[in-house]
């Protein structure tokens, strides 16, 4: 029949819907492992939007010590964080991450049962993610910046 190997693929990508960092683990690996996300934000800075999965307070504080703020939703039991509006805006946004899957899936042909051997799903999946990259269109939150001649006044 052939084989199965499950397995996690963590994304980072920008807002323009470009890979930054790819992790593949077991499916059975939690998503907030202190060395998985060491390895992956390596090369990252600034602000990462994550989903419920990823809320320990352990890893923020990691992330926050590599100049990282990690911003999640909140479950019910806990308490609202303080976010700025824009962060606001931008964690609503985190379902960029999941069109990004969407086309690395169906697109792409990433997820299927089909390998017969470990190199050949590798192959299948360094393929697909290469693909993707070449790609001239991909999903993306159009932020551009505006430049206005106004001035910005301050009250203290």
């Amino acid at each position: 029949m052939g084989w199965f190997f499950g397995f996690k693929l963590h994304l980072i990508i920008n807002d323009k819907g470009e890979l930054l960092s790819f992790y593949l683990t077991k499916g059975n690996v939690d998503d907030r492992n202190i060395e998985l996300m060491t390895a992956m934000t390596k090369e990252v800075f600034g602000k990462l939007f994550g989903d419920k999965g990823y809320i320990s307070k352990a890893l923020a504080e990691l992330l926050f010590q590599d100049g990282i703020q990690l911003i999640t939703k909140v479950r019910k039991n806990m308490k609202q964080q303080n976010l700025s509006d824009i962060d606001a805006i931008l964690l609503r946004k985190r379902a960029l991450v999941e069109s990004v899957n969407d086309e690395l899936k169906n697109i792409c042909k990433i997820e299927h049962t089909r390998h017969r051997s470990v190199k050949g799903f590798l192959v299948n999946l360094i393929a697909g993610l290469t693909a993707y990259c070449f790609f001239p269109k991909k999903p993306s939150l159009n932020i551009t910046p505006v430049e206005t001649n106004q001035l910005s006044l301050w009250a203290a």
